[in-house]
């Protein structure tokens, strides 16, 4: 019966780790979804300033969205690249 190499190993925790990796992507969309509803619901208050809500709220979606997109890179260095296999 043999037992795991290194590199089976290290392959196997990449893919663990990757999966990790890409639950980082739950975050930020839940706070896309929380801000969107205030940004309707402050709309529906004050439809004047409509323009203003809308960019801010995209301003902040964009920078809450780095950090899932930043899973999402990590994901793919372990499963495409696995720099420690080598």
């Amino acid at each position: 019966m043999e037992g795991i190499t290194g590199v089976e190993l290290i392959k196997a925790c990449s893919a663990i780790g990757a999966g990790l990796a890409v639950i980082a992507g739950i975050g930020p969309g839940v706070g896309q979804g929380i801000a969107a509803g205030y940004a309707a619901s402050a709309v529906g208050r004050n439809p004047g300033a409509k323009g203003e809500i809308t960019s801010t709220m995209l301003l902040g979606q964009a920078v809450a969205e780095t950090t899932g997109l930043y899973g999402l890179l990590i994901a793919m260095l372990l499963l495409f690249v696995q720099p420690l296999a080598k």
